[in-house]
C-alpha cells in the first residue's frame, strides 16, 4: 500500500505561504490513495518555480527545457505506457514558453496530465507579467501595467474540446487532491489548471483574493460543452473550481500497429541496423 511519505520528505526551496506547498502536498496525497507507487510515476517538468516539484519527490523525474515539458512528458508516455506521467509546471512555463506544445498536447490527446501552477506571475524571474496576468495590473517588471489580454487556459482547452479540464485552487486541499485524482484516472490529456498566491511578487491575486472569488461547481454537467463554455469564461467575481469539461475522445497511440507488443522502452534492438542508419545521415 503507497503511502505519502514513500514519496519522501525534502526541504523546499520555496517561500513560507508560497501556494506551491499545498499542491505538492496534495499531489503526494492523491498519488497515496490512488496507490500508484513512486517507481511507476513519472513526473516531467519545465523552468521555473512550479517546475522544482519533481525535485522534491521521490520517483523518476526529467526536468528539461522552459515550456518543453509536454513534449518530453507524451515521449515518456509513449514509449512507456505501463507508466503514470504527469506534468507539472507554471503558467509562463505552460502557456508561455510552452503554450503551442500546450495546443498541441490537447489536440493530440495522449494520456498524460498536466497540473499547471497558475499564480499569474513569473516568480522565478521576480514579478514579469506571464500570460495569464489581467491586463493593466501592474508587476515589479511591468509598472506600468501589463499591456496585453490575459490568457485563459481553461476556456481555450474547452474550446478546444480536450479530453479533461478541471480547475482548483491550492488553498483548497481536499478539492484539489480530488482533481487530481479524476485527473489522472482519466484516459487521455487531462489538465488541471491550479489556482495559487505568489506571496512575494503577485499582491493582488493573493490567498484571500482567490478565497473570496473561487467557489465549488455543483450540479454542472461537464459533458454539456455549452455549459462548460459558459463555466470556463466566468473569471472575475467568481471563480468556478472543479471538473469544467471532459470527453471520451480516441486516445493517441491506440490502434497504432506500432505501439501493439512490448513498451517501445523496454523492445530489443540491432544495434548492426542502427549504426546503419546512423551512417546514412553521415
Amino acid at each position: 500500500m503507497t503511502t505519502a511519505d514513500d514519496y519522501g520528505k525534502f526541504e523546499t526551496a520555496w517561500c513560507p505561504g508560497c501556494g506551491n506547498a499545498g499542491i505538492l502536498k496534495s499531489l503526494k496525497k492523491a498519488l497515496a490513495e490512488m496507490d500508484i507507487p513512486p517507481h511507476k510515476l513519472g513526473m516531467v517538468s519545465g523552468i521555473g518555480q512550479a517546475a522544482k516539484t519533481p525535485q522534491y519527490m521521490n520517483c523518476n523525474m526529467f526536468n528539461g527545457l522552459h515550456g518543453r515539458s509536454l513534449p518530453a512528458g507524451q515521449g515518456a508516455k509513449l514509449a512507456n505506457p505501463e507508466l503514470t506521467v504527469i506534468v507539472e509546471s507554471g503558467d509562463g512555463c505552460s502557456y508561455g514558453e510552452g503554450g503551442n506544445h500546450f495546443l498541441a498536447a490537447v489536440r493530440r490527446n495522449v494520456d498524460i496530465t498536466l497540473l499547471a501552477h497558475d499564480n499569474q506571475i513569473y516568480g522565478l524571474t521576480k514579478g514579469q507579467a506571464s500570460p495569464t496576468t489581467a491586463q493593466g495590473q501592474k508587476t515589479k517588471a511591468q509598472p506600468f501595467g501589463a499591456p496585453s489580454d490575459p490568457f485563459n487556459p481553461v476556456m481555450v482547452a474547452t474550446a478546444m474540446q480536450a479530453g479533461f479540464v478541471a480547475r482548483a485552487f491550492s488553498g483548497d486541499m481536499e478539492h484539489l487532491t480530488e482533481m487530481i485524482k479524476l485527473a489522472v484516472q482519466h484516459k487521455g490529456f487531462s489538465m488541471v489548471d491550479i489556482l495559487q498566491p505568489c506571496v512575494s511578487f503577485n499582491k493582488v491575486n493573493t490567498f484571500k483574493w482567490y478565497k473570496d472569488r473561487c467557489y465549488r461547481l455543483e450540479d454542472h454537467d461537464p459533458t454539456d460543452w455549452a455549459a462548460a463554455m459558459e463555466k470556463a469564461s466566468e473569471f472575475g467575481d467568481s471563480i468556478p473550481i472543479g471538473v469544467i469539461w471532459k470527453s471520451d475522445k480516441p486516445v493517441f497511440g491506440e490502434g497504432n500497429p506500432a505501439m501493439d507488443g512490448e513498451p517501445l522502452a523496454t523492445r530489443k534492438y540491432d544495434k548492426a541496423d542502427l549504426e546503419k542508419i546512423i551512417q546514412s545521415f553521415a
